[in-house]
């Protein structure tokens, strides 16, 4: 797929680890120019550096309003405008609601609900006006099931589900596309695996998936005809029991 983003823009969020990291290193090598989006400046300028190219690193931290706007700007100022947005960042909290703590909670949405509305509704009138945009949020197989387990977290993916579905058919008349990448177990630090022997058994054994294979997988979406629009892909390890 090297080259069908060329001379895209592309803005993702959560850009300095995990899915984030995978993702702005495959729509580069895709062709595109990258605007990465993380709250560790230092995180980001090491991404950024490993990918190389036309890539712009923008340390923010979007539970702020201002903040998204800002992102949004830079990116703009810097390439011109926005063809593709991934809105990628996220918080995960497992746990029962009983012994839950409501300030974190209110942290995840910001972070997983709020903000992704804030981009989209920052960047629609710019693809509007271009009648042409791509827009692939980062769900969860949580989003699709409520899994007990994670009932916060659940929720806040059960919202973005429901936005997808229905920007999807507000902005179809534009030429925007919208869909939304819905993986299991990935087995990156968003869920606490780090140790890289741990990662590659976990492979082996099929109860993971890497933060690349999320990837792949957005890029195939990011890379159909212009007719096709991918709504949802849900994206498990092979031994994943849900």
């Amino acid at each position: 797929m090297a080259g069908q983003l060329a001379g895209k823009v592309v803005l993702v969020t959560g850009g300095s680890s995990g899915i984030g990291r995978a993702l702005a290193r495959a729509v580069a090598a895709a062709g595109a120019q990258v605007a990465m989006v993380g709250r560790s400046a230092d995180r980001l300028q090491m991404v950024a550096s490993e990918i190389g190219g036309h890539v712009l690193a923008i340390a923010a931290d979007l539970t702020k309003p201002a903040e998204v706007d800002r992102v949004v700007a830079e990116t703009i100022a810097r390439f011109g405008r926005i063809d593709v947005l991934l809105p990628n960042a996220g918080l995960y909290i497992p746990g029962d609601v009983a012994e839950g703590d409501p300030n974190a909670w209110d942290e995840l949405l910001a972070i997983n609900v709020n903000s992704v509305f804030r981009l989209v509704r920052a960047v629609l009138p710019a693809m509007i006006g271009r009648s042409s945009g791509h827009i692939v949020v980062t769900s969860s197989i949580s989003g699709h099931q409520a899994l007990h387990w994670e009932p916060i977290y659940s929720a806040s993916k059960h919202a973005i589900q429901s936005f997808v579905h229905g920007l999807r058919r507000q902005v179809t008349k534009n030429n925007i596309r919208v869909g939304a990448i819905a993986p299991g177990v990935v087995l990156n630090e968003l869920w606490g695996y780090t140790d890289p022997a741990v990662i590659e058994a976990k492979v082996q054994s099929r109860e993971g998936l890497r933060s690349e294979d999320v990837a792949d997988a957005v890029l195939f979406m990011l890379t159909r005809p212009a007719n096709v629009n991918i709504r949802d892909i849900v994206i498990l390890p092979q031994n994943q029991n849900i």
